[in-house]
């Protein structure tokens, strides 16, 4: 379980990584104005159509505070919602060393 968790906590820490450095390859063609973008940003690269469904989807199945809270995590920029649970899933399932007594 320990190898499991370890693994998902690389690939989220990797992608965070890799959509930190698209910001910046980003920013930096725009002519150095920081440019960061959301997971809702992220996730419409990808798919166009599925974001605004999953979203009118939530406004129609949760509590109005839920789906905020929903709102408020996709407009997080993508590299901190990947790279946070990613570092806090590192040090949760790290290495562990063995006690030398």
């Amino acid at each position: 379980m320990f190898v499991v968790l370890r693994l998902i906590s690389l690939i989220l820490v990797v992608s965070a990584l890799m959509l930190l450095g698209a910001d910046a390859v980003t920013s930096l063609e725009n002519g150095g104005k920081i440019t960061v973008r959301s997971l809702d940003q992220v996730w419409a690269l990808f798919d166009n159509h599925g974001n605004p469904a999953f979203h009118a989807w939530c406004a129609a199945h949760f509590w109005p505070v839920v789906n905020a809270g929903i709102n408020a995590v996709t407009g997080l920029p993508g590299w901190a919602a990947t790279g946070v649970p990613g570092i806090v899933l590192a040090f949760l399932f790290g290495r562990r060393v063995a006690d030398a007594a």
